[in-house]
């Protein structure tokens, strides 16, 4: 053993271990014991007390998402939006693409190309009218177009929008600005005086603007007295141009007509002798998908290659001069309704316009101008899906339903239809219906009830494949939800009375 400077002896490493691992054993266990009193673990309801507040949370946050997009109606989700812009991420997100999702088309694409090239012997043959629509009013564009210059913005436009209505003069006498012969070439410039704009509330559009046009006759009525007859349920998503063309009939004292297959040079021809013509299209408005919108035409300009319209939406343009359109974005954007358009006019007129009109007169007719014109568009570009679905929806204005469900068909399979396309319109349906294709009808409506419950269309078809299959109490809840949305739905309730 090694021994230490005053004798003592020195102890190894490993016994100095074991004589102090020894020695602190029990003070160790001793502060072990104390510390372990001193802090204890948390409480074990502290615990689960934090899990509750945390599924609280989340339990309310879904509670908000689930609420604000089953519970709130899109005009009340928009006023919270306007108020916390966030809220927006919160609405149902749109189909994938924005398009409307593709069914799996039970025609052949072989059916559909030939309607490209087959000669189809409709019932009321044309002859040379046919050739009002073979010259596209593009082809007239000149190279060198002038630029309008800018026109300050009105500051008064509340009260141009509040302005008592111009009634018109009785009899056949046209404002000063619209002087044109009737069967003459319309002339380079016309405009229409003493529409007077609405502003549309909430999802009103259709309202809004027939409102807008029957003003020009002196018709003291609002868009609140039209939403009433026209869509009880503000949320309903569309108003039909018929629904708009009976209101007039019912409503006033000056009569409306409405057909598809329209032109540049027809709408300028209407304008120049004095006659409101409202047109429906597609639109992308800022902030918006694509969606349905109606317009009233008040002028054009062919040296600008412009027209002018009263929107509901967006206002009266600068100066009151109304909203700045060209030609090509005219048309291009009322393709999506295969260039529909309602006139309103006086019964002492209705002469003047039949020869306007021409072929476009007989609704038979101009379903044909339609049809052809949709098909010299498919031909020049065969993936266009507004061509196709415009020579289904002529079709079946014509009531050849398997050619239509082919063309239909065809319109599908490019995967381009904007996701609200059945919101307006319902050929397809019908014609799908008519073919015995229930299940692809069922489909659509199921699309679209999933985009949209107030879609009363919708849920009259449903009800006429449920009926059509013998399950008649489906086929009667189908028809009362349609009547839920529109009591004033025609077509429902008297499906309705049919089943008892």
């Amino acid at each position: 053993m090694a021994m230490g400077s005053e004798g003592t002896p020195l102890a190894t490493d490993e016994t100095d271990s074991m004589s102090n691992l020894h020695d602190t054993q029990p003070s160790r266990r001793l502060y072990l014991k104390s510390r372990h009193q001193g802090v204890s673990a948390p409480p074990r309801i502290l615990f689960w007390g934090v899990i509750i507040v945390t599924l609280i949370v989340l339990l309310g946050i879904a509670g908000v998402v689930i609420g604000f997009r089953e519970v709130l109606k899109p005009a009340q989700q928009q006023r919270v939006i306007d108020q916390l812009p966030f809220m927006a991420m919160l609405r149902r997100p749109t189909p994938q693409g924005g398009v409307f999702p593709t069914l799996v088309p039970q025609a052949d694409v072989d059916d559909a190309l030939a309607l490209l090239d087959m000669p189809l012997d409709f019932a009321t043959p044309l002859g040379a009218e046919v050739e009002i629509s073979a010259a596209s009013p593009r082809t007239a564009v000149p190279t060198n177009t002038p630029t309008p210059a800018a026109t300050p913005e009105p500051t008064a436009t509340d009260a141009i929008q509040s302005a008592p209505p111009t009634p018109r003069p009785s009899g056949d006498a046209l404002p000063a600005t619209a002087v044109a012969p009737a069967l003459n070439a319309p002339p380079p410039a016309a405009r229409i005086s003493g529409i007077v704009h609405q502003q549309q509330t909430w999802n009103n559009c259709g309202p809004a603007t027939i409102t807008m046009a029957l003003s020009y006759y002196g018709w003291q009525q609002n868009q609140a007295f039209a939403r009433v007859r026209l869509k009880p349920n503000r949320e309903d998503k569309n108003v039909g141009p018929h629904e708009l063309a009976r209101f007039v009939e019912d409503e006033s004292f000056v009569k409306a007509i409405v057909r598809m297959g329209g032109t540049l040079d027809l709408l300028k021809r209407l304008v120049a002798n004095g006659f409101p013509v409202v047109i429906e299209t597609g639109e992308m408005f800022e902030a918006y998908d694509w969606i349905g919108h109606y317009r009233v035409l008040i002028a054009y300009d062919d040296s600008y290659q412009t027209m002018y319209f009263f929107d509901s939406f967006l206002g009266v343009g600068a100066g009151a001069q109304g909203i700045a359109k060209s030609y090509d974005q005219v048309d291009r954007n009322w393709q999506a309704f295969n260039r529909t358009f309602i006139v309103v006019y006086e019964p002492q007129r209705e002469e003047l316009l039949r020869n306007l009109l021409g072929a476009h007169w007989d609704e038979s007719s101009a379903a044909q101008l339609a049809f052809e014109t949709a098909r010299a568009e498919a031909r020049r570009e065969p993936q266009n899906p507004f061509a196709w679905f415009n020579m289904g929806t002529s079709l079946v204005d014509l009531g050849r339903y398997q050619e239509a469900a082919a063309a239909y068909d065809q319109a599908n399979r490019t995967g381009k239809l904007p996701w609200r396309m059945y919101w307006y319109q319902f050929g397809a349906f019908e014609a799908y219906y008519e073919q015995g294709r229930y299940d692809d009808v069922l489909s659509l409506a199921r699309i679209n009830q999933n985009n949209s419950r107030e879609l009363e269309e919708t849920y009259y078809w449903q009800g006429r494949v449920h009926e059509a299959q013998g399950r008649i109490q489906q086929a009667a809840s189908s028809y009362r939800r349609a009547l839920t949305y529109n009591p004033n739905y025609a077509d429902a309730r008297a499906a309705l009375d049919n089943l008892s």
